[in-house]
């Protein structure tokens, strides 16, 4: 069975177990899944696609515009693809339909099946792990090698600017890319950069994508030498990345891996409620994050499945991306020339001074 024979299988069981004649994917993340890692965008992160898939029990149909046909035909789909219809650029991609027709963003009277859909595409297909291992390796290999070349007194600004061209020379598009220097870290978590000079540390954060799968990478570099307090505190930072690290295993509810974090910062000596100044992360693979993962989430893990977690605190974060395994969870994006500690049985990335 092929890669897209897979995942038509996939959506018309979702079809056949919610009594629908077609279901219509307009979501991005599912239509890139869908069509393999085919890129559905023309603006970065845009929030609607440029073409739409119907899947009914013995057809399907991809539509977009007269503008797009000609380029996806050529560079995005493969030749197991649907059957493209070209739109005037000015219709519609298609009308709301009734009950009968499910979407992951339904207009009119069609059924929601997002949660249905989001469950299709969370166990990573062999040939979809081979891609996004190749693509988190290499987002960690630009995140380095942008901090490495790093200088204190360059801008936030700079150095987002390198990251950016290191992850487009390997063919990475940076989703996000967050930058903090010493004066800022301590204060936000989700530094935008800026032109203030970096300082004595840098915090790099980098989200890329490629044939549709996001990596999420964090590294950290110190242009002076950490105190011992200070490297006690990204230590034991590790130590709680460890608790979601060893609670994500395929049959775990999603909700009780963000309790375990949750613990483990008051045992590390961080507040007891520092979770609460930051998200801890959550699954991930076509999107970011797929949702934001807290307590009170009851989906389960499946193998296969694609997390980034990110704790933070006392002016550090650490963050990779994993899968998970019948073993535990397999680190997708390792950086060889970073510097390494060893937490919870594995080799986590130092700060590198």
């Amino acid at each position: 069975m092929t890669e897209q024979e897979a995942k038509r299988a996939r959506v018309r069981a979702v079809l056949d177990a919610h009594g629908l004649d077609a279901i219509v994917l307009r979501d991005p993340a599912n239509l890139s899944w869908y069509l393999c890692g085919a890129r559905v965008h023309v603006v970065q992160l845009a929030d609607d696609a440029i073409l739409e898939v119907t899947v009914e029990r013995d057809a399907e149909e991809l539509r977009t515009s007269v503008i797009e046909a000609p380029r996806l035909a050529a560079e995005e789909l493969g030749a197991d693809a649907p059957p493209m219809r070209a739109l005037p650029w000015w219709e519609p991609l298609s009308a709301p339909g009734g009950p009968e027709r499910g979407s992951d963003r339904p207009r009119g009277a069609e059924r929601d099946v997002a949660p249905a859909l989001l469950a299709a595409r969370s166990a990573l297909l062999p040939v979809e792990l081979e891609r996004y291992g190749a693509l988190c390796r290499d987002t960690a290999a630009a995140t380095g090698a942008a901090l490495r070349a790093a200088r204190g007194e360059e801008s936030e600004l700079g150095l987002a600017g390198r990251a950016a061209r290191a992850l487009y020379d390997r063919g990475v598009e940076p989703l996000v890319l967050l930058v903090a220097g010493g004066e800022r870290l301590p204060r936000h978590r989700h530094p935008l950069p800026t032109d203030r000079a970096l300082g004595s540390r840098a915090m790099l954060v980098v989200c890329g994508r490629r044939a549709g799968l996001v990596c999420s990478v964090t590294r950290m570099r110190a242009f002076a030498p950490l105190t011992p307090a200070e490297r006690a505190r990204y230590a034991a930072l590790l130590e709680v990345e460890a608790a979601a690290l060893d609670a994500t295993r395929p049959g775990a509810r999603i909700g009780d891996v963000v309790t375990a974090v949750a613990a483990a910062y008051p045992r590390q000596g961080f507040a007891p409620d520092e979770w609460h100044l930051h998200h801890q992360g959550g699954p991930t693979g076509y999107t970011t994050r797929d949702y934001l993962a807290d307590p009170s989430v009851d989906h389960v893990a499946v193998a296969g499945q694609a997390f980034a977690w990110n704790p933070s605190g006392g002016g550090f974060k650490v963050e990779d991306t994993v899968v998970t395994t019948a073993g535990g969870v397999e680190i997708l994006s390792p950086d060889p020339e970073w510097p390494a500690l060893a937490a919870g049985g594995r080799q986590r990335p130092g700060v590198l001074s």
